[in-house]
């Protein structure tokens, strides 16, 4: 065997999949839902009036029925498409914005935060008072 047949073996293999990180965040999971319910429901429309279309064209008797189908499935894919904005809504007036310098999220953290605070520096007061009252006392009368 010649020498360069095993020269390939030396060589450093790059891995097949390499991680990048994502450019955009990732949707939250009841938008995500939303959103691939509203496509599935778009597709399924966008087929009912080919079908519609070409049943017409055809003079078939089904045209008719396909038509009203149709329009009623144009209704619901609006629907969809209204839900998922809707739900992307609901979830950034939920769970907040935290990218955004007006954040609502960052507005509760704050509160939540100085509540915190609070209730630990009066919990702490309250203690140095029992502590400090009962090193005071006179007597055990």
């Amino acid at each position: 065997m010649g020498e360069w047949e095993w020269e390939w073996a030396a060589v450093p293999r790059r891995p097949l999949w390499v991680e990048e990180p994502a450019l955009r965040r990732r949707m939250p999971d009841p938008v995500r839902t939303a959103a691939v319910r509203a496509v599935l429901i778009m597709s399924l429309t966008v087929i009912l009036a080919m079908v519609a279309f070409l049943t017409a064209l055809a003079g078939s008797w089904l045209s008719f029925p396909m038509v009203l189908s149709g329009v009623a499935s144009t209704v619901v894919a609006t629907w969809s498409v209204l839900d998922v904005w809707v739900t992307r809504q609901v979830w950034n007036q939920r769970n907040g914005v935290v990218s955004m310098p007006s954040s609502s999220a960052r507005q509760l953290r704050r509160e939540r935060r100085w509540a915190r605070r609070a209730a630990r520096a009066a919990q702490r007061e309250a203690s140095r008072i029992r502590r400090g009252s009962a090193d005071r006392r006179l007597s055990r009368a």
